[in-house]
């Protein structure tokens, strides 16, 4: 053939249109030229494994040994363990549909009280202490334990699919499932009426959705990527509303989809903005409107269900708690009038105001001089010391309503033991010099009048709103000072009984300078103001808008949340998490001496960690060398290890960093979010390792694919030695999870010398443990 015949016959190949059923793409879009790899050339095991029937059959025994492992023995022990005392209880408020107060959204805990409900689980048993037995009871948990074992058995074959959607071998796929498989820790968290499971199954569902859609990026706007866009969205919500670190994951996509709208935006990409703003909008719809709506919608579920008072009442605004049917400021709650006599209680600590004759000592420790007045203090029982009387600071009628007290209302309160007025002055009260002190002065001492005036503002209240027991939280701010009074849980000396202070607090929006009245004890003549009531038929709840109830929950799981800084003895620090430095205790039964206790596989979680480092390795210094021109890995590697390795790391660093900057008790459960995430890591470095080149590509084309995007396949190829590596790997991590699972599922019992020998690291607290004896010298 000619010269010139050979270069129209290249020119007549190039016009021709590609063939899009069979051409693919990869997540980068640069132009470049690699050698095909005949996939004949692969060893056959490799083409073996590769086939769909192989790799069904490797689904089917992954998911079968993933029920095994989490429904062994599901039934033990038949107690209440670790925190079932929380969501079990929770469980059976739905059940009961009695309002309950946790700082985790509902939908985790929601589906805990379907799967009762469902076995026939009546909501009575209280779930009140570790080790309360449930046969005794005759509770149906292992219908309700069996929610997070199956959701925790069917992550493993997510795990899998996961892989296999990114272009990795089945082998490694298996890898990764395997390690989640065989870990203790996941298989511990899912056998129990805990949130976890529910947690890690939306979160892989998450994204294992998004890696679909993202892979129909050639098809954009079609049913099937509109399908995945919605998918990802819905579990993505489903996320966030099991538990509150579920919103690491709606941080973690959104990155993503951050990076890929910038990706879109290029200019070199020759998209129009009309185009980029459809994939805008679309992507708004589907991973902010879709996912904030169905957060909204679980809660309004919740809401609805738990329609009567429970012990979750007294976290909520009174506004919040009159919505409920029977409760108590509902049925209970009285207009207060002047000169009633109440009893007032702190709303965050509890204690009554109280005050008794004794009075401030001359001097303080600190050498400070007092004003040697009596004594004001927070008290926490019920006590006749506890008596103020509403005294009026303006002319008042005979009879009617000008006589109830109302909102921005002037007041005096008296004591009514020691017939003395409550004071604010400018004087530093006992343990903060920052602070008024509170204290009394007899009723008839006029000099003093000004500093017993205080002004009565009752939280979100409005113009002639009236004061009311039980229902009506408010401030009382001194009008000269402008302090509001306000107590604290640190007591005072021998001096004032180990009281709380009472003192008066510059700070007139702190959210603990609230109180209510408790109780009305008697009207003006002094008789029981009962009477002028009478009998009251019972009050419907009152309705209150969904959102404004929403704002509220919301706000108050954010603020008990961040209140949870507690010590606990097996809380952790998240730099001792990846490496398993300590666990967690679940359970315990004494005479037996069987125990559960919260650890994962070593060799899993340790080979994790070796690839996330090798992963960070590899990713640095390839950064490196191209910064001086040298090319140490192929384009399809590289993209790999960028595009679909990346997309693991940002979820990985997403749900394990932020940790680090929480104050609230940490424990090792957090982690396994992560912990899965790793393993996914953890195979594509494995494939990484075996061969030199990736399944590629692994997009799917369509009619937006430009032919400059074509690519010819190539195909990894692990050989006989990728089999053989997770094969031993399996079965090493087998063997480590029989080794440990007494302590796993609780049974058998171990006696000392065996408890110890289970202990592989010296920092792991188990109970149980045999005494170490040194040898004596004869």
């Amino acid at each position: 053939m000619s010269e010139a015949s050979s270069s129209r016959l290249r020119q007549r190949r190039a016009e021709k249109a590609p063939d899009l059923s069979s051409a693919a793409i990869e997540h980068d879009d640069d132009d470049y030229a690699i050698s095909p790899q005949n996939p004949n050339n692969r060893s056959e095991l490799e083409k073996v494994l590769d086939n769909e029937k192989a790799s069904m059959a490797i689904v089917g025994i992954l998911t079968a040994l993933a029920i095994a492992t989490r429904f062994y023995k599901i039934n033990h022990p038949d107690e209440v363990v670790f925190d079932e005392v929380h969501f079990g209880k929770f469980a059976s408020h739905y059940i009961q549909r009695q309002y309950y107060f946790d700082v985790h959204p509902p939908l985790a805990k929601m589906l805990f009280g379907l799967a009762g409900w469902f076995v026939g689980f009546d909501g009575k048993f209280a779930f009140d202490n570790i080790g309360d037995n449930y046969s005794e009871a005759h509770v149906p948990y292992v219908g309700m334990r069996a929610l997070p074992a199956i959701l925790g058995s069917l992550t493993v074959p997510l795990v899998y699919a996961i892989m296999k959607e990114c272009g990795y071998s089945t082998i490694v796929a298996a890898f990764s499932a395997c390690i989640v498989l065989f870990d203790n820790g996941h298989i511990a968290q899912s056998r129990l009426i805990l949130l976890d499971a529910t947690l890690i199954f939306f979160m892989t569902m998450t994204m294992y959705s998004y890696i679909r859609f993202r892979k129909l990026r050639y098809q954009d706007f079609t049913p099937q990527w509109w399908g995945w866009l919605l998918a990802t969205g819905t579990f993505m919500a489903c996320t966030w509303a099991s538990k509150v670190n579920g919103i690491l994951t709606v941080f973690a996509v959104g990155i993503a989809v951050l990076i890929d709208l910038w990706d879109i935006l290029d200019v070199k990409k020759n998209y129009s903005m009309e185009y980029f703003t459809r994939h805008f909008f679309a992507r708004v719809a589907g991973f902010i409107v879709l996912p904030i709506t169905l957060y909204l919608f679980f809660f309004w579920i919740h809401l609805a269900i738990l329609s009567n008072s429970g012990p979750g009442d007294s976290f909520m605004s009174p506004a919040f708690q009159e919505t409920l049917k029977g409760n108590e400021l509902l049925l209970n709650s009285q207009d207060i009038r002047y000169l009633d006599t109440i009893t007032i209680k702190h709303k965050d600590t509890g204690v009554f105001l109280h005050s008794h004759p004794e009075r401030y000592p001359l001097k303080y420790d600190d050498g400070r001089i007092s004003s040697q007045g009596q004594q004001v203090t927070g008290y926490g029982h019920d006590d006749p010391n506890n008596y103020w009387q509403v005294i009026p600071t303006k002319a008042l009628p005979e009879t009617g309503r000008g006589r109830i007290v109302r909102h921005d209302d002037v007041i005096q309160l008296l004591h009514v033991a020691t017939d003395t007025v409550l004071l604010a002055h400018d004087v530093a009260s006992p343990l903060m010099p920052t602070n008024e002190e509170f204290t009394t002065v007899q009723k008839d001492d006029q000099t003093r009048y000004n500093d017993t005036l205080f002004q009565l503002k009752l939280v979100d209240g409005h113009d002639g709103e009236a004061w009311k027991s039980k229902s009506s939280h408010f401030r009382l701010i001194h009008v000269k000072t402008k302090v509001a009074m306000w107590t604290h849980p640190k007591q005072l000396p021998d001096w004032a009984f180990k009281q709380q202070e009472v003192n008066g607090n510059k700070n007139l929006n702190d959210r603990t300078a609230v109180w209510f009245v408790h109780q009305i004890v008697a009207d003006e003549t002094g008789e029981d103001f009962k009477h002028r009531v009478g009998d009251q038929p019972d009050k419907a709840p009152k309705k209150r808008n969904f959102f404004k109830k929403f704002a509220e929950l919301q706000l108050s799981m954010l603020q008990h949340n961040v209140a949870l800084t507690q010590s606990h003895p097996y809380a952790s620090s998240p730099i001792n998490w990846p490496f398993l430095i300590s666990g967690i205790s679940f359970w315990t039964s004494n005479p037996d001496q069987k125990q559960i206790y919260l650890i994962g596989n070593l060799i899993g979680w340790w080979t994790s960690v070796g690839a996330l480092s090798l992963y960070a390795g590899i990713t640095i210094a390839s950064i490196v060398v191209r910064r001086r021109g040298i090319e140490t890995l192929s384009e399809p590697v590289r993209n790999r290890l960028w595009n679909s390795v990346g997309f693991f790391f940002i979820f990985w660093a997403v749900h394990y960093f932020p940790f680090f900057l929480m104050g609230r008790q940490l424990f090792l459960h957090h982690y396994l979010p992560s912990h899965l995430v790793s393993a996914l890591i953890a195979g594509a470095m494995l494939s990484f390792i075996l061969s030199e080149t990736v399944n590629y590509p692994v997009s799917i084309p369509g009619p937006r694919m430009p032919r400059s995007r074509i690519r010819d396949r190539t195909f990894a190829d692990l050989g006989t030695r990728g089999p053989v590596i997770v094969g031993v790997f399996a079965v090493a991590m087998l063997g480590l999870f029989l080794y440990i699972a007494p302590l796993t599922y609780g049974t058998p019992g171990l006696d000392g010398e065996t408890v110890n020998s289970k202990r592989l690291l010296s920092t792991w607290l188990l109970h149980f443990q045999a005494k170490e004896t040194g040898d004596v010298a004869v």
